[in-house]
């Protein structure tokens, strides 16, 4: 009899062992999906090229992409984003900072950027733009298009001009999210003041 119950003992624990196995394996498999989701649609990185979001972000930095910013939320104003841009055969990344939202109306005027007719004051460290570029006659952006500068003003090919003109929703990767080399989130190294002023003409 004390055989029989000794079986059983063991009968129960194997059952037990098998169970724990499964649950671990299972919660594995689980933590393994959730990374390649993670690493294949949550997050992605790219490199700055050029001087254009100086003194933000500089030439060769790594910048790592939030890709869940955007999938239930709309860019905002002063929103870093990356995005696609098409150049002949290629694709490439770029990044800039975002001015004006679908519906808006922008226009640069003596060097300042306005929305819907009042100026757009900033931080001092972005430059009074030398040049309006597209943006000299008022620009109405449709729904999903976004006006976007470099925060380097005088050194940036942005939708100033019609290589890049208005970014469209489906074009935008993510926010720029984390800046590798300063070890800073994108966010907290340069936040750009923009306050709607009334046009005082």
């Amino acid at each position: 009899m004390a055989f029989r119950y000794h079986t059983l003992d063991n009968q129960s624990g194997e059952k037990k062992l098998v169970k724990s196995i499964i649950i671990w394996a299972v919660q594995i498999i689980i933590v393994i999906f959730l990374a390649f989701l993670l690493v294949h649609f949550g997050v992605d990185k790219t490199t700055m090229l050029g001087d254009s979001m100086k003194e933000t972000l500089s030439n060769g930095e790594t910048i790592v992409i939030n890709k869940f910013s955007y999938l239930f939320m709309d860019p905002k104003r002063n929103d870093v984003i990356v995005f696609r841009q098409n150049e002949g055969e290629h694709d490439f990344y770029n990044i800039k900072r975002v001015v004006g939202l679908p519906g808006e109306t922008i226009q640069i005027k003596k060097g300042f950027v306005y929305v819907n007719g009042k100026k757009m004051t900033e931080s001092v460290n972005v430059e009074e733009m030398e040049s309006a570029g597209l943006a000299k006659k008022a620009i109405k952006l449709d729904e999903g298009e976004y006006f976007v500068l470099g925060d380097n003003r005088n050194n940036s090919e942005d939708s100033r001009y019609s290589t890049i003109g208005n970014v469209v929703r489906d074009d935008i990767i993510g926010k720029a999210f984390y800046n590798v080399d300063q070890k800073k989130l994108v966010s907290s190294i340069n936040t750009v003041k923009q306050n709607l002023l009334e046009d005082k003409k």
